[in-house]
């Protein structure tokens, strides 16, 4: 008999999407579904939607809580999955339709108590497919716990993203996402990767991560800042049980940190006094001797690092005339990503 999928969708504030989303989830080909609906105190139509799917489909079963953020809601679901396997669905996501019966698939011709699936960056009128690393009908790739933990350090062709996967439930069912936070999963994901003994990949894109149009500078606030504590938790952990990675988890660390210093910089009413700015620069000051080492082998990282060390605004400036040269063409241009145009607007149709 095949297994039971919980599928977990936290929902706040998603009334234009949630019908696209709950519709790519009940007419899965794979049928044997625990399908959690989990209202978190959302402000508009989504609690009603929610349950009108309820009565119209056994299958499905609604929680409405008061507002707690992504991660309580998450929470709440696995509290009453019942699956065997486990599945995250983000509300403004949706899947191709036989995307749980791949997985499903997958995992249980692999062993593998996690299988990935490829998806597509999803916008109003085109998909984006990152084709930097496989393309859609290469075989899967096999990870072992020392691969997989490095992958996640990099966070290239393993994601940091809890969506987008299919998790044997007993490996998470004891890990609650942090509660208050952005970028839950990056204070979550490790301490689940590292129970994993196989890690599949499929690269077929099975899924739409829907990109709204915010802009990032525009809709920044200091709770962003989140995933620098984020990836300075993980950071002691890999310090603790995966020495050899503490290189890679220092670059990420820094990357993200030159990111989020730029974005304060843009956005100075939001950080009164610089202060946020200070503390990221002080972060990169007292680790200045680890974070060179780990990025020696790394010229244009290393280059970074010492111009903001000797003054940010240095480092600004670097960024600002290697976007000019990428512009005027004299710097190589970074490789295209696959696009596919949505024909007649209609959402994930490819023309």
């Amino acid at each position: 008999m095949l297994p039971k999928v919980s599928v977990i969708v936290p929902i706040f504030n998603v009334e234009k999407y949630l019908t696209r989303c709950i519709d790519s989830i009940v007419n899965q080909s794979f049928t044997n579904l625990d399908i959690i609906l989990v209202d978190d105190g959302s402000p508009d139509n989504c609690g009603k939607i929610a349950d009108d799917y309820e009565k119209k489909d056994s299958r499905i079963q609604v929680i409405h809580k008061k507002n707690g953020g992504l991660s309580d809601a998450r929470n709440y679901g696995m509290r009453i999955a019942t699956g065997e396997l486990t599945i995250f669905v983000d509300s403004d996501d949706w899947l191709e339709l036989n995307m749980i019966e791949e997985l499903v698939r997958t995992s249980l011709t692999f062993k593998a108590d996690i299988v990935q699936s490829a998806f597509y960056y999803a916008h109003e009128d085109h998909l984006i497919f990152d084709n930097r690393y496989f393309t859609k009908d290469a075989p899967p790739l096999i990870l072992d716990n020392q691969s997989l933990m490095a992958e996640l350090v990099i966070n290239e062709r393993v994601k940091n993203f809890a969506w987008g996967k299919l998790y044997r439930t007993s490996i998470i069912k004891d890990i609650p996402f942090k509660k208050g936070v952005l970028f839950e999963d990056v204070f979550w994901a490790h301490h689940v990767m590292q129970r994993v003994n196989s890690y599949v990949i499929v690269h077929k894109p099975l899924c739409y991560y829907f990109q709204r149009d915010d802009s990032i500078v525009a809709s920044y606030t200091t709770r962003n800042l989140d995933i620098i504590q984020g990836l300075k938790e993980r950071h002691s952990f890999i310090e603790e049980f995966y020495e050899n990675l503490a290189n890679d988890s220092y670059q990420s660390l820094l990357k993200n940190i030159l990111i989020h210093y730029n974005l304060l910089l843009a956005n100075r009413s939001k950080d009164k006094g610089g202060l946020l700015r200070k503390d990221l620069q002080n972060y990169l000051k007292t680790h200045y001797r680890e974070i060179n080492e780990a990025v020696s082998y790394n010229r244009q990282l290393q280059t970074q690092l010492h111009l903001f060390n000797i003054h940010p605004y240095l480092h600004t400036l670097y960024l600002a005339v290697n976007r000019f040269f990428r512009l005027t063409g004299f710097h190589a241009k970074s490789p295209k990503l696959e696009r596919i145009n949505l024909s007649n607007n209609i959402k994930g149709i490819p023309e």
